[in-house]
């Protein structure tokens, strides 16, 4: 093992003592409980099997037989999701043969960025998460169900049912996922265009068509952006079958390992040999290796507050200071979009996570003594295919796509390229994978927004051709729910382009797609709990440099009082003003920000 592997969960683990192991006591209390149908009153039990046929009565009335509860993210608009519309009754079918009985447990939101990009919607795109973990745990309260199966897929939504999910973690859980759209567009031509039009080069209908061929069908978004980071950090961490992740919807392969899946799931409740809780498959160690393949792979930055945030659902305390350290001894062995021109198609045909994987391991940069879904992690490094119809599993063999996964022994990069900065501005993340050398290092003068409209505006009006560093400010958890700031990467990479210096100071979101932009984002402390980024005014020179972890501002900002912005247009409409609460109780972007565990006082209890 890598001795900064080791030192990394070895840290992770003594830090995180008191609350680990009190969620595992947890968790163990839930387990004794045994199976949960049997702690059901009659009545309690009636109203289960009310609207069932009545082989599902006989069945669940049977505590011989497994009943799984099925969470589900469809809906039919988002593209990712639109799949599971049928899944439900493809699971209770095979369960069915089985002799077991699956219910939709219930439903959780499912918001795109992609279409809240820019809109007021966006401001609850980060919130949304905790409601979705909220939600889940609400449709598993019912205790009627042996197993749990989740259907999640983009943004928000994966990492929220994954927290939801390890409250009820005496359950074993599989996350099925529906697969990527198939390519359109390429990704260079789609970046021309984005910027064509932020040029005024090119009109609305020029860009709209191009859209339309980059998201034309059902299926996850090809790019490496969040939605995809989620699932291949968690297929490195063991919670799918391996190379399930990017199957695209309609392939036989897809339906395979759906049913594989389900199956699987049945082999591991309560009461059988294998037993195998989910709160065993989310460990130091899976954690670790989750970490690690979001490194390696140059996934989203969104993952420096999921990740946390998924790992203090189970009483595991990760921080920036670990993803840093980490990120300095892995290499980046994958390029796709935005760290290279391919997508995540082209990334399962070269190999998928079982190569990365393999590759990983063969640096002793994973933890291998872990257990999966699937069983051991030697299962997790195998490939799926069919023959005759029948589902099989190869060993990996190098990579198919050398310029989209690296050969054994090479690497496309030496550091996993996620830093975190430090200095009298604060503490923030970049991520530098795309980022050429030239721009690691960039010292200009500020020029200060509270919107990423006004940037826009600016640029407009030909105010921002000069070398700078953008500060977009206000934009946190916990002034206005932390949304992405996409709209500012068509501009600044036009500014690049012309030979300007540039770069983005924010402590707002930018997910992967910061891609040759130097941006130091999710800044803490954020600007609305008085963060120095609140005292800055346009000309103060400021000091990025990524390569020593530095972020200061070189003028005096001693004396200024911090400015306070009317921000209550931004807190009302469109549902808004419902997540005052969050705005309010929010921790930090390097906590997670989450409101799920203000009152779990979990710094506290570790002390």
């Amino acid at each position: 093992m890598h001795p900064v592997l080791h030192q990394v969960t070895e840290r992770i683990r003594h830090r995180s003592r008191l609350t680990r192991d009190r969620y595992l006591t947890l968790m163990q209390e839930q387990t004794a409980n045994e199976r949960p149908r049997n702690q059901l009153a009659c009545g309690n039990l009636a109203h289960v099997t009310a609207a069932c046929t009545q082989l599902q009565k006989n069945i669940l009335m049977d505590m011989t037989r497994f009943n799984v509860a099925i969470v589900t993210a469809y809906n039919d608009m988002v593209s990712a999701h639109q799949p599971y519309g049928y899944y439900p009754e493809k699971i209770k079918a095979i369960l069915s043969e089985l002799g077991h009985t699956a219910q939709i447990a219930g439903g959780v939101p499912a918001m795109c960025d992609g279409i809240t990009q820019g809109q007021p919607g966006m401001d609850l795109s980060l919130f949304s998460r905790d409601v979705i973990a909220q939600a889940t745990t609400v449709a598993l309260s019912h205790n009627a169900f042996d197993a749990t199966l989740l259907l999640g897929i983009c943004d928000k939504i994966a990492p929220g049912q994954l927290m939801g999910a390890l409250r009820f973690g005496h359950l074993p859980t599989i996350f099925i996922p529906a697969g990527s759209m198939t390519t359109g567009i390429s990704n260079d031509e789609k970046v021309k265009i984005r910027q064509q039009y932020a040029a005024g080069q090119i009109g609305h209908d020029a860009l709209q068509g191009m859209e339309n061929q980059a998201y034309h069908s059902h299926g996850t978004c090809t790019f490496y952006g969040t939605a995809n980071t989620n699932q291949l950090v968690f297929e490195a961490m063991g919670l799918m079958l391996p190379g399930a992740a990017f199957i695209h919807p309609d392939d036989p392969l897809r339906h395979a390992l759906t049913k594989a899946a389900v199956t699987q799931i049945t082999r591991q409740t309560i009461g059988t040999a294998n037993y195998q809780p989910l709160s065993q498959l989310v460990s130091e160690e899976h954690i670790v290796n989750g970490v690690v393949a979001l490194l390696a792979s140059g996934g989203s930055t969104n993952h420096t507050l999921h990740l946390v945030a998924v790992a203090r659902a189970a009483g595991m305390i990760l921080t920036w200071d670990d993803f840093n350290d980490l990120s300095a001894v892995v290499p980046l062995l994958a390029r796709m979009y935005p760290n290279g021109p391919e997508d995540i198609n082209a990334f399962q045909h070269a190999g998928g996570v079982p190569q990365l994987l393999q590759l990983l391991a063969e640096r002793e940069l994973v933890h291998t003594n872990v257990k999966s879904v699937i069983g051991r992690f030697e299962d997790q490094i195998k490939l799926p295919y069919l023959h005759d119809n029948k589902l099989c599993w190869q060993i990996v063999n190098g990579t198919r796509r050398p310029d989209v996964v690296a050969p054994s022994g090479q690497a496309f990069h030496p550091s996993g390229g996620l830093k975190v900065l430090d200095g009298n501005l604060g503490r923030a993340v970049i991520k530098t994978s795309a980022v050429a050398e030239d721009y690691h290092c960039i010292e200009a003068d500020a020029v200060v927004f509270n919107s990423q409209h006004d940037v826009e505006t600016a640029y407009q009006a030909g105010e921002l051709n000069r070398d700078a560093i953008i500060v977009v400010r206000f934009n946190g958890p916990a002034a206005n729910g932390m949304p992405e700031l996409h709209k500012l990467m068509p501009i600044l990479g036009n500014l690049q382009n012309a030979g300007y210096k540039i770069a983005l100071v924010t402590d707002g979101r930018l997910s992967g797609a910061s891609g040759k932009i130097p941006a130091a984002i999710h800044i803490i402390p954020e600007a609305a709990k008085n963060g120095p980024l609140a005292r800055l005014r346009t000309g103060d020179r400021i000091q990025l440099n990524a390569k020593n972890g530095q972020l200061d501002v070189l003028t005096d900002l001693t004396y200024r009082t911090h400015v306070k912005p009317d921000l209550s247009l931004q807190h009302y409409g469109y549902g808004r003003e419902f997540f005052a609460l969050f705005r309010n109780q929010v921790s930090s972007a390097e906590q997670g920000a989450s409101v799920l565990f203000v009152v779990d006082n979990i710094d506290e209890v570790n002390e």
